[in-house]
């Protein structure tokens, strides 16, 4: 989803379809470059029946930027072409930021922070933001619509987190203290020996 939505926007930036947007293109396309990098990754060392799922997953997300690529070239023009790449990357740019939700529901299901590291949560809202305001800034909703969504989405697996991220720590000490209560149960009296060796 991160590399299917940058690729849109990175289309979206272009000056034949949004003017005056080149620095959206130009970091887009940076970022389709590395999520691309991470997606050969993946396919490399993944076993072959999830390496099968994810190629057609690839083909779908290069399938689907190919259609609006090539549909805004060849059948749109002017401000109706910026208006479909535009929705076509506000719809993938939410569904991206949307992603993590399952995971935000396995913390509350756990009450555990670790399936959901920090720093990709704290990223994601800063993200969000940061494009927030220059979508805000530069009066287009197609940036700072889905950014904003971003941004919410952020902000809520950090408040998750706060709740959340000494729940294992204080769990695994009531574990601790539970198992030294069972071993002080399982400790036998002190036995009294005679001189002779014998049991009292």
């Amino acid at each position: 989803m991160t590399m299917l939505n940058c690729l849109l926007s990175a289309w979206y930036g272009l000056p034949f379809v949004s003017p005056n947007n080149l620095l959206v293109s130009t970091i887009n396309g940076t970022g389709a470059l590395i999520e691309a990098t991470y997606v050969l990754i993946f396919l490399i060392f993944a076993p072959k029946k999830v390496r099968a799922k994810m190629m057609g997953l690839l083909a779908l997300v290069i399938s689907v930027f190919a259609s609006v690529a090539l549909i805004s070239v060849f059948a749109l023009h002017g401000q109706t072409r910026k208006l479909f790449c535009g929705f076509a990357a506000t719809i993938f740019s939410i569904c991206m930021y949307a992603s993590p939700l399952s995971i935000m529901r396995l913390v509350v299901q756990t009450k555990s922070v670790e399936y959901m590291p920090f720093l990709l949560s704290l990223f994601v809202f800063l993200c969000g933001t940061s494009w927030f305001i220059y979508g805000l800034l530069g009066h287009d909703p197609f940036i700072s619509v889905p950014n904003g969504c971003g941004s919410a989405l952020g902000a809520m697996q950090l408040i998750l987190y706060a709740i959340y991220r000494n729940h294992k720590k204080e769990e695994t000490n009531g574990v601790a203290k539970t198992g030294d209560s069972m071993e002080m149960d399982n400790v036998k009296p002190a036995q009294k020996y005679e001189s002779n060796g014998e049991q009292v």
